[in-house]
């Protein structure tokens, strides 16, 4: 392996570190809420969200576009997986083996920095898809991809995926633009990194995670929260606790729950109405 790589790897092992501390209090706080993990599927919602036998391909937002002559030779390669909360699917820099299509499931895409920090850089529901890049001729991850909320995703070989897309130009033009959704997504998300407060970056995080969710409670601590986001905890510590003022959200305990989401949209800046619409837009191409 060259130095780069061991460099690369040893920042994401001293970064794991810390979010696994951050998971493990999660876990923590989801065992004194009564959450089992595998079979209770409330880690985050805080209620039961989809029974394994209730599972179908089509809850997937992007495989439910697919036209039906598609879906009928595409669907059996696919494999139902259970997800746990904080599993590191793949990391920066390995070759990507797997893709996945969550349903009830959300996966984080991190990049890491020398010092062991981390910054969000896109957020998968089941909207989409992880492991795009393997449709650009990438055979690498560029991104560490963690589990954010644990659930089920179909997975499926990345050499499959690439051989489907490169042979039907239905599914190409389909999963193109995802790809240019997901563009648009990581290019505002670098905007509001860089230009929006802790309290606004906050709103759009629980916006995007409320909108691959069922419900409008999470359980998260704020160690992981300031880890997802890029920033130090006691800014998002601030901010959660002006949000609880005002009446947009209840926090007690690492049980987040939304009041009021009309006045978090309101609070929100731009970005999450921008990233919104435009996924709709293409979407309904």
């Amino acid at each position: 392996m060259c130095t780069s790589r061991l460099c690369q790897a040893a920042r994401v092992r001293f970064w794991m570190s810390g979010c696994i501390r951050a998971c493990f209090r999660v876990s923590k706080l989801q065992s004194r809420a009564g959450i089992r993990g595998r079979g209770d599927y409330s880690s985050f919602t805080g209620e039961n969200v989809i029974e394994e036998s209730e599972i179908s391909p089509r809850q997937n937002q992007l495989l439910a576009g697919l036209p039906l002559t598609i879906q009928a030779s595409f669907f059996p390669h696919l494999k139902l997986e259970f997800l746990p909360f904080g599993k590191v699917l793949c990391e920066s820099g390995q070759v990507l083996r797997q893709a996945y299509f969550p349903i009830d499931s959300i996966v984080a895409l991190l990049n890491v920095t020398q010092g062991g920090s981390s910054t969000e850089i896109s957020m998968v529901g089941n909207e989409g898809l992880v492991g795009a890049s393997v449709l650009l001729g990438g055979e690498r991850a560029i991104t560490t991809v963690l589990v954010q909320n644990e659930g089920h995703a179909y997975s499926l070989s990345a050499l499959r995926l690439r051989t489907e897309f490169n042979s039907d130009s239905e599914m190409r033009n389909h999963l193109l633009r995802y790809i240019q959704a997901r563009f648009i997504n990581m290019a505002q998300l670098a905007v509001c990194n860089r230009r929006h407060s802790v309290q606004q970056q906050l709103c759009r995080w629980l916006l995007s995670s409320l909108d691959r969710l069922h419900g409008n409670q999470l359980i998260v601590t704020q160690e992981l929260i300031a880890s997802l986001l890029g920033v130090r905890r006691p800014g998002v510590t601030e901010a959660a606790s002006k949000l609880q003022e005002l009446g947009v959200i209840e926090y007690k305990r690492g049980h987040l729950t939304v009041l009021d989401r009309s006045k978090l949209e309101k609070l929100s800046c731009e970005c999450y109405a921008i990233v919104r619409t435009e996924t709709d837009r293409i979407a309904a191409f």
